[in-house]
């Protein structure tokens, strides 16, 4: 049976994501497929889960992943990152690392309310969040699932010597912005990774129970040495072992490795990243 505090807890973390979620509806400027999205059995539950979505993309995908999540007992929430998810194209070109940081807290905070152990999964910018949660809330995190973390770029698009001045460059505004063909704004881009969790300073010990990294062998657009150097002295750090999968080139996943959508076997990766989640290895 759990105690009132613990009902108030959950109630005040309710009413924080409803709230969040009225703003959003009552925005014309935000697409309703992109609101945050709130799964809950009603009550706080032993488990609860935050979903953080990649640069570019929505709540939306990591919708069927929260609902999986939601059907093995979770809470779960999937926020809309500042700027994203709207009718206007480059307001993610405006956001800051501030901005970007409070909306990580304050999720975390929402997460951590919906269930007695609170963990994270982020998608490729997304994952630089929920590393970054993991170092700074050490005492919330429980797990942590990394799915394409970008920690830097892929070392054949940009020289390793220009990454740090380039990064700093852009993101102090003293470049002009670029948008790549994939559509990144590079003065964005360096404000995510400008969080830090991608410095070579030694990690944080933590309360962290699991950490699991999925990265694509196609995957172009990352440093996948980063990917799981990064974690991996994470879990150093916090005394337990690093889950890693390589999704094999035969599976077709280029960087985005959430692009499930007309896959028949959808369902089942959706299952094996949460059995990396929970601390289990890929079947």
């Amino acid at each position: 049976m759990r105690s009132l505090d613990d009902t108030r807890v959950f109630t005040t973390a309710v009413r924080a994501a409803r709230a969040v979620i009225d703003a959003e509806t009552a925005d014309p400027g935000i697409r309703p497929r992109s609101r945050s999205r709130l799964l809950t059995h009603g009550s706080s539950t032993a488990r609860s889960v935050l979903l953080l979505h990649g640069y570019t993309h929505g709540p939306e995908q990591l919708s069927d992943l929260g609902r999986d999540f939601h059907r093995r007992g979770y809470n779960v929430w999937i926020p809309r990152a500042p700027g994203h998810g709207t009718t206007d194209p480059s307001a993610t070109r405006r956001i800051t690392t501030d901005q970007l940081t409070a909306y990580a807290s304050e999720a975390l905070g929402i997460a951590y309310g919906l269930g007695s152990e609170a963990g994270v999964v982020g998608v490729s910018a997304g994952a630089i969040l929920a590393t970054w949660l993991a170092q700074q809330r050490g005492d919330a995190v429980r797990r942590l699932l990394l799915l394409s973390p970008f920690f830097g770029p892929a070392p054949g698009r940009v020289p390793a010597f220009a990454v740090r001045p380039l990064l700093f460059l852009y993101g102090r505004g003293l470049l002009p912005d670029r948008v790549t063909s994939r559509g990144y704004s590079l003065a964005t881009v360096s404000r995510y990774l400008a969080i830090g969790p991608g410095r070579p300073d030694p990690a944080r010990r933590s309360g962290l129970r699991s950490i699991a990294v999925a990265i694509s062998s196609l995957d172009d657009v990352v440093d996948l040495t980063a990917a799981t150097v990064v974690p991996g002295r994470i879990a150093e750090a916090a005394g337990i072992p690093l889950l890693t999968h390589v999704l094999p080139g035969s599976l077709g996943f280029g960087h985005n490795t959430m692009a499930l959508a007309g896959r028949p076997d959808a369902g089942e990766i959706r299952e094996q990243y949460i059995r990396l989640y929970e601390g289990e290895a890929w079947l």
